[in-house]
């Protein structure tokens, strides 16, 4: 524990910082004490410890100095402490004593931290503005930016501030582990960054709020392992001047985003439908004719847009389906799709229809799905569904209705 004359100093001046007084926002004259109790001091009640003398001594000493003012109980000099009251003319001589930073200055020092760094132009990094716009708001009114940043170490800061900006303006294709040493000069930086970065993408891009990390990365190029597009189906793929026909692959083959700037297909004008597939196991197991079956794997990326904006490009009149689980997140990963791409899309197996079909493999919904559900209700393309689901407390995996046909 720290001497007992700066474990009050540093007690009063954590409630002067927390006070209206500190914000400049006053409207009466505010009394800075600290109670001396079983909880703020317990040895000074601690017969045993001894320390009972020594506690008066120092407290003595501090208002010798001018910076506190002893309050004894009933009013008996040396008897009992009741509390101890912070002399606010004092202030800059109570932080020197206990070599503490005002926490006035930290601030100061973080908003120029964050003017320094942000885009001259209001059309770069949206993200990162709103997340600077929100931190110097807080700060400005004396609010706490704990949940990103601790005032108390700067370096840190920068080091958040940097990351964000700098994923949202990443172009080039990368692993996690590059950018890092890219930017940081060393490979674990942004892994320590990442929790932090990812909530800021979510909290200030609502499109983002129900990814996880992986897909919010890989929307500005950033990858844990090499990013694969899987595809199956009647078609020749084209890779510069190779073929590959894999129509004899049941489960598809597996592109890797680096490499599908050169893929091409030569032979799409028999295929009737497209279809992405939301979850890795359905893709697998998912067979039709004349389709052509892409994996989506949760909400698509850029990579994946553009695969599917070349396919549409080649076969426009093919019937565009996506089937994704029937469930809050499935719808809207579905009209991110739609919305995204810019390709019409309708869902494939996500009715009220098959929902009924297999509804003894659902699973109950949670607190945060019927909140989910509730928002969407206004939304025709799911009225019926969400309302039989709220109804009936079920949400349905597509893996389920793989499952229940195995078993028929």
């Amino acid at each position: 524990m720290r001497p007992y004359d700066q474990r009050v100093i540093n007690l009063l001046l954590d409630r002067y910082e927390r006070s209206l007084l500190a914000a400049g926002e006053n409207k009466r004259t505010i009394q800075i004490e600290v109670p001396f109790d079983r909880k703020t001091i317990p040895s000074y009640f601690d017969e045993s410890s001894g320390e009972f003398e020594r506690i008066h001594i120092l407290m003595e000493q501090l208002e010798k100095e001018g910076l506190i003012t002893i309050v004894w109980k009933d009013e008996k000099k040396g008897y009992l402490i009741r509390k101890i009251r912070l002399e606010i003319n004092a202030l800059e001589r109570a932080y020197r004593y206990v070599k503490r930073t005002p926490k006035r200055d930290m601030e100061d020092r973080l908003k120029n931290l964050i003017r320094g760094m942000l885009p001259e132009t209001e059309d770069k990094a949206d993200v990162f503005r709103q997340f600077c716009h929100s931190l110097l708001e807080r700060l400005n009114s004396h609010q706490t930016v704990k949940e990103y940043l601790d005032l108390e170490n700067p370096e840190d800061a920068g080091r958040l501030l940097r990351a964000v900006r700098l994923a949202e303006e990443n172009q080039e294709s990368c692993y996690i582990r590059e950018f890092s040493i890219r930017h940081f000069q060393d490979s674990k930086v942004f892994e320590t960054l990442e929790p932090r970065v990812v909530k800021v993408f979510r909290r200030f891009k609502r499109e983002y709020a129900d990814m996880d990390a992986a897909e919010i990365l890989a929307e500005y190029n950033i990858y844990r392992t090499p990013d694969y597009v899987y595809f199956k189906g009647q078609v020749i793929l084209l890779i510069e001047n190779s073929e590959m026909n894999i129509s004899s692959l049941r489960q598809g083959i597996g592109v890797s985003g680096e490499d599908l700037s050169r893929v091409r297909f030569s032979n799409l004008s028999h295929i009737n439908k497209v279809i992405t597939i939301e979850n890795l196991t359905t893709f697998f197991r998912w067979q039709e004719e004349d389709a052509l079956i892409i994996y989506l794997g949760g909400y698509h990326n850029e990579i994946r847009r553009r695969l599917l904006q070349m396919i549409y490009r080649e076969i426009p009149q093919a019937d565009y389906l996506h089937f994704g689980d029937i469930d809050a997140g499935g719808f809207a990963i579905f009209k991110d799709l739609i919305r995204k791409s810019g390709i019409p899309f309708q869902s494939y197996h996500m009715d009220l229809d098959t929902l009924k079909q297999y509804e003894q493999y659902g699973r109950r919904l949670t607190a945060s799905d019927r909140a989910r559900l509730e928002k969407m209700l206004d939304e025709d393309a799911w009225k019926d569904v969400i309302r039989y689901m709220l109804a009936h407390d079920v949400k349905l995996e597509q893996e389920c209705i793989l499952a229940s046909e195995d078993d028929t």
